[in-house]
């Protein structure tokens, strides 16, 4: 991964209960800008907007905690995953195997837009592909933002896959039995599969790229390593 120098960034993490908080540096702004959540497991950020899984539903707040809407997309079948593009919102489905494509206001695009997954956990994305993590199968699959399928193992033997992250053309997974994160390219080459390890039931993982090193938010642990800082000719 190439990285250059970058404004410093915030990130916004779930701390394992039905909270969220959000730090730029590891030092705690508010332990609960978000609460009162329904079993939270995804959450994405697009401008001043944060999105969350709130139940069978997902919620709609400002970056300061406070509430638009509730219940922005609703009747969804055990949401985990989030991940935003443009205008556009991606859910995944875990109970119902699928991915639905929604508008950042709640309209409906197409609720099915992926189908046939295996307990989809996470969504990245990264130019106009998804990458999906099936925790049951413990693969990643590629497809394209319009449904089309790429890759359905693009990634596999992962040991029960859950998050994932993508930067530049790399992607990094957590694995939740494997206790670990791995590195790969977006075309599915093996970069480090044990680049992170013994960590404790990794799940949802963002890359928050600093000047001089990469950051990975790992569900309640923050691992940062260290790289030279690439220049461009």
């Amino acid at each position: 991964m190439a990285l250059d120098a970058f404004a410093h960034a915030s990130v916004i993490y779930n701390t394992f209960g039905d909270n969220y908080g959000n730090s730029g540096s590891g030092d705690l702004i508010s332990g609960s800008l978000i609460s009162g959540l329904s079993d939270p497991r995804g959450i994405a950020v697009s401008g001043s907007t944060v999105f969350v899984t709130n139940g069978n539903a997902i919620s709609a707040y400002s970056t300061t905690g406070a509430l638009i809407n509730a219940s922005l997309i609703a009747g969804l079948n055990q949401p985990f995953g989030l991940a935003v593009s443009g205008s556009d919102l991606f859910v995944t489905n875990a109970l119902g195997g699928s991915i639905g494509e929604y508008t950042t206001s709640g309209a409906v695009v197409n609720a099915s837009l992926v189908t046939g997954l295996q307990w989809p956990t996470s969504i990245a994305i990264s130019g106009s592909d998804l990458f999906v993590t099936n925790f049951n199968s413990g693969t990643v699959g590629e497809y394209t933002t319009s449904g089309g399928i790429v890759n359905t193992s693009l990634l596999s033997g992962l040991g029960e896959s859950h998050g994932i992250a993508a930067s530049g053309t790399d992607l990094f997974v957590t694995s939740w039995t494997g206790g670990s994160i791995g590195e790969y390219t977006t075309s599915g080459g093996t970069v480090n599969a044990a680049l992170v390890t013994g960590l404790p039931f990794p799940r949802e993982i963002v890359v928050v790229p600093e000047p001089a090193t990469a950051s990975f938010l790992v569900a309640a642990g923050l691992f940062a390593l260290g790289r030279r800082r690439s220049r461009r000719a």
